[in-house]
């Protein structure tokens, strides 16, 4: 038998969540690069390869496989994160945030059919995140494609 030690539950428990918060914004940054960083990265490296105005295919391949290759190596560390996130708490799903006033009299424990994975959660929030900044740009500092005159 094992000897077992006293620890005060209530500073793991905050140390636990503290990290399952900087894991989480790390897999939401990481994300949110998909979208981007990642290709404005490369289509800026492609600029920069290219020697004229109107390239060959070279520059548009280096650009194609660059992001390819990144996204790749950024989906590998969002699993990691996932994994990590895994051993920090103990689990990969995320609890089902349901008002009291929406359960039932008889709801017994909640479902695991109902809730969303980490990932899950973090990409959908990626990609909604990255399509307010879009719209955002789009209507407030574009500006007019139409030439004044």
């Amino acid at each position: 038998m094992r000897p077992q030690t006293a620890t005060h539950p209530h500073g793991s428990g905050v140390l636990r969540g503290i990290a399952a918060s900087l894991v989480f914004v790390a897999m939401l940054i990481a994300a949110l690069s998909l979208w981007t960083t990642i290709p404005l990265s490369w289509i800026y490296i492609g600029s920069k390869v290219s020697e004229t105005q109107f390239p060959s295919n070279g520059p548009y391949a280096v650009v194609a496989v660059g992001i390819i290759v990144t996204i790749l190596l950024d989906a590998w560390l969002i699993g990691r994160l996932n994994a990590l996130y895994m051993r920090i708490t103990g689990t990969n799903r995320l609890t089902p945030m349901r008002p009291n006033w929406l359960k039932s009299m008889r709801d017994t424990a909640p479902a695991e059919a109902g809730t969303t994975t980490v990932v899950e959660a973090v990409l959908v929030g990626s990609v909604l995140l990255a399509m307010v900044v879009f719209v955002a740009w789009f209507f407030l500092l574009a500006g007019s494609p139409i030439p004044n005159q």
